[in-house]
C-alpha cells in the first residue's frame, strides 16, 4: 500500500493546528501545500539558502511614485491575503503560516551613483540593446534582493534611482512561498487598485480578514486534497517509468542556485498563432534541453524543471502558492519530433497535481541517482492574462533585469504577447558568458526548428 506523503503532513499539521492557542504562542496555524512545503523545508535545512522569490520588476517616469501611498496600498492588499500576513515558519519538523501582522516593506534603496552598475561597457551596451536597464539603480536593486531575509517579509516593493536617472525602477517582488507566477495577476491589480484608491488605500484591520483566512484555509485544504488523490499508485507508476534515467550533476559542479553572479540573453521571436500554439510549449522545452545538454557536455538525463497547475476548480481567486512544479527528463541528442514531445508532455499532464516529493520518491524507486536538484527551469507566461501595473494612472513599463537571483543553473523564461520574449539567465560562477551565449544560439535555432523559419 502507497503511503502518501501529503496525508502524513496532514496528520502532523493538524496535531500542531489543535493546540494552537493553548500554549504561549496563540497564533493560529494554517496548512501549506505541496510547493509551499518545499521551499520552507529546503531553507530549513540549509541555512545559508536564499529566499525562492518571484520578482517582477517596472519602470516609471521619476516621481511617479509616491511612497507613502504605495505602502498604504501594500499593506491593504497584504489584509486582503492571509498568505502576506505572519510568517511561513517550521514547528516541530512541519512547515506552517502562523498568521499574524502584514508581512510587507516598502523601501526606496539607497543608489551610489559612484558605485558598481550591471558589469562591463560591453554587457551594459547589450542589455540596452535587449531593453534591459543597467546602472546603479539596477545594481542597488539587485543587491537588496539578493540579500533577501530568509525570515521574511512575504513582500517587497523597493524603489530605486540614480541622481541622473530619468525613470525609477519599482520592485515588486513576493517570497515565492507566499505566490505563484499565476497569482502575480492579483498583485498587481491588486497594487493598482488600492493605490488608486481616494482614502488612499487606508484598510480597517479585522474587516474581511476572517473571511479571507476562511477562503485561503478552503483553497489550502482543497489543494491539499488534490494532492492527496494525485499521489496514486497509478501516478507512482507514470513518473518511475519517465524519471527512472535520471542523475544528478557529477560532485564539484556546484549547488544550485548558490551564485551571486548572473547573466542574461534575450531575443524577441514573432507571436506564434493559431493552432500552431499548442506546440510553443513542447518546442520550449526541446530547446531548454538543448540549451541545457550545451551547458552540461555531459551525455546524462536532464532534470528540467516547469510550474505547471493551479488551484483546483471553484477555488477563490487567493494569493498563494498553487502551482506545482513538473519534471521534463531530457536525454541528449538532436532536436525531437514535436508531435512525440507533445504526446509525452500532455501524458505528464495527466499526472500534473502528483507532489514533487512524491515525483522524486517514484524516481528514485526506479533506480534514478537523483536528489531532486533541477538541471534548468523554465516558465511560460501569457501576457494577456495579467493586469499591467498601474500607479496614478501610470501604467510601469515592465523590464528584465539580469542578474537576478536563479533557483537553477540555468532559467528559461518565455513571455508570450505581441511576440514571443525569450530570456535566457545563468549562473555565472558555473558558466562563462560564451559558453551561455552559445547555449542561448542552440536554444534558438532548436525553438526555429520547430516553429518554423517565421519564429
Amino acid at each position: 500500500m502507497h503511503s502518501s506523503i501529503t496525508a502524513a503532513y496532514l496528520t502532523r499539521y493538524r496535531s500542531l493546528a489543535s493546540a494552537a492557542g493553548t500554549g504561549p504562542d496563540p497564533a493560529p496555524l494554517l496548512p501549506l501545500t505541496g510547493a509551499q512545503r518545499r521551499f520552507l523545508i529546503t531553507r530549513h535545512r540549509d541555512r545559508l539558502a536564499r529566499t525562492d522569490i518571484v520578482p517582477l520588476f517596472f519602470a516609471f517616469p521619476r516621481g511617479t511614485v509616491d511612497l507613502p501611498r504605495l505602502r498604504r496600498a501594500a499593506l491593504r492588499l497584504a489584509h486582503q491575503h492571509p498568505s502576506l500576513c505572519g510568517e511561513f515558519t517550521v514547528l516541530r519538523g512541519t512547515p506552517v503560516l502562523r498568521l499574524g501582522e502584514p508581512s510587507v516593506e516598502v523601501a526606496r534603496v539607497p543608489v551610489d551613483p559612484s558605485g558598481p552598475g550591471a558589469g562591463t561597457a560591453d554587457e551594459a551596451a547589450e542589455g540596452a540593446g535587449a531593453g534591459l536597464p543597467d546602472g546603479p539603480a539596477r545594481a542597488a536593486l539587485l543587491r537588496a534582493l539578493l540579500d533577501w531575509p530568509t525570515d521574511g517579509p512575504a513582500l517587497r516593493l523597493l524603489l530605486a534611482a540614480g541622481p541622473q536617472d530619468e525613470e525609477e525602477l519599482l520592485a515588486v517582488a513576493l517570497d515565492h512561498a507566499a505566490c505563484d507566477e499565476q497569482s502575480l495577476g492579483l498583485v498587481t491589480e491588486g497594487i493598482g487598485a488600492a493605490y488608486a484608491d481616494p482614502d488612499g488605500g487606508e484598510h480597517a484591520p479585522g474587516a474581511g480578514q476572517a473571511e479571507a483566512v476562511e477562503t485561503y484555509r478552503a483553497a489550502v485544504e482543497g489543494q491539499l486534497d488534490a494532492e492527496a488523490r494525485a499521489a496514486s499508485e497509478a501516478a507512482q507508476r507514470h513518473w518511475a517509468a519517465r524519471l527512472g534515467a535520471l542523475a544528478d550533476a557529477p560532485e564539484g559542479a556546484g549547488p544550485a542556485g548558490a551564485a551571486r553572479s548572473t547573466g542574461m540573453a534575450v531575443d524577441r521571436l514573432p507571436a506564434v498563432t493559431g493552432a500552431a500554439r499548442s506546440g510553443v510549449f513542447p518546442a520550449l522545452l526541446d530547446a531548454v534541453a538543448a540549451a541545457a545538454h550545451r551547458l552540461d557536455g555531459g551525455d546524462r538525463v536532464l532534470a528540467l524543471g516547469y510550474p505547471w497547475g493551479g488551484r483546483p476548480a471553484d477555488t477563490a481567486p487567493v494569493l498563494g502558492c498553487f502551482l506545482n512544479t513538473l519534471v521534463h527528463p531530457a536525454p541528449p541528442g538532436p532536436p525531437r519530433p514535436l508531435d512525440a514531445l507533445g504526446a509525452e508532455w500532455w501524458d505528464d499532464l495527466d499526472h500534473a497535481d502528483t507532489p514533487y516529493d512524491e515525483v522524486v520518491r517514484a524516481a528514485r524507486s526506479a533506480g534514478a541517482s537523483w536528489s531532486g536538484a533541477l538541471d534548468g527551469l523554465l516558465t511560460f507566461e501569457d501576457l494577456h492574462r495579467r493586469p499591467p501595473l498601474v500607479l496614478g494612472g501610470t501604467a510601469g513599463r515592465e523590464v528584465h533585469l539580469a542578474g537576478r537571483p536563479l533557483a537553477a543553473p540555468i532559467a528559461v523564461s518565455a513571455s508570450h504577447g505581441e511576440d514571443l520574449l525569450v530570456r535566457l539567465a545563468w549562473d555565472r560562477e558555473r558558466y562563462s558568458d560564451a559558453a551561455a551565449e552559445a547555449a542561448f544560439a542552440a536554444l534558438l535555432a532548436t525553438l526555429r526548428h520547430h516553429l518554423g523559419a517565421g519564429a
